[in-house]
């Protein structure tokens, strides 16, 4: 997979830009499969969140971005559906767009849908996080960001890629989430990880980690 992970969404002309390049097609021309599931997880999850990310209503852009089709893919219900069918239709969508929420809890039904499986084999899709769905990529959230308490009762994650997230950085919706918080979470956590705000997304291809930003930004425990 080609991975673009936001702290909220494509809200920039640069981060839209990043986006296109991992697509190397127009967004008219793209297939998207949304996932809502994180948002029903943790202690704040409710159904209107999971409706406005469906529905395009987010103040964090990322189904109605003019996609040619976008349809729902509900982590929870994969277990009651025919493999083969949810399997086809992940593997014909262009882009993935994971909606934010309980990492933890995503993380899960990632592991018990049988999705997280398939990701090696996405060499071609498109993945688009936000906040928790950035998040549940990685090694570690640590315990500053779990809510829903997996079964393996810690705070490890699927770990795609080698780096951590702290999203929100400095958000007025999140006034803990601030620079030195940021600095006591890294001092935690193994391997390099970054903090970022709403303005700032990170591109992973084979060629590397970028990071894409019109905001602030910082990467700790740099080797």
């Amino acid at each position: 997979m080609r991975l673009l992970l936001t702290d909220s969404g494509v809200r920039n002309a640069s981060i839209r830009a990043a986006l296109l390049e991992l697509l190397g097609k127009p967004l008219s021309e793209a297939d998207a499969l949304c996932i809502p599931t994180a948002g029903y997880g943790g202690p704040y999850g409710d159904p209107g969140g999971p409706w406005r990310f469906v529905s395009g209503r987010s103040p964090s852009p990322m189904t109605g971005l003019g996609w040619r089709s976008v349809g729902v893919l509900e982590l929870t219900a994969l277990p009651g559906i025919d493999t083969e069918r949810w399997v086809s239709w992940v593997r014909e969508a262009d882009v993935l767009l994971v909606n934010g929420g309980d990492p933890l809890y995503l993380c899960h039904w990632m592991r018990e849908s049988g999705l997280a499986a398939l990701f090696p084999s996405l060499r071609d899709t498109v993945y688009v996080g936000l906040s928790a769905g950035s998040m549940v990529l990685t090694p570690r959230v640590g315990e500053e960001f779990v809510g829903w308490r997996p079964p393996t009762g810690d705070d490890s994650a699927l770990g795609v890629v080698d780096f951590s997230v702290f999203p929100h950085l400095d958000s007025p919706d999140c006034p803990e989430n601030t620079m030195a918080a940021a600095e006591r979470w890294a001092a935690a956590m193994r391997g390099p990880a970054y903090a970022m705000d709403a303005q700032t997304a990170i591109k992973v291809t084979e060629d590397g980690v970028e990071v894409v930003s019109e905001g602030h930004w910082k990467l700790f425990n740099a080797e």
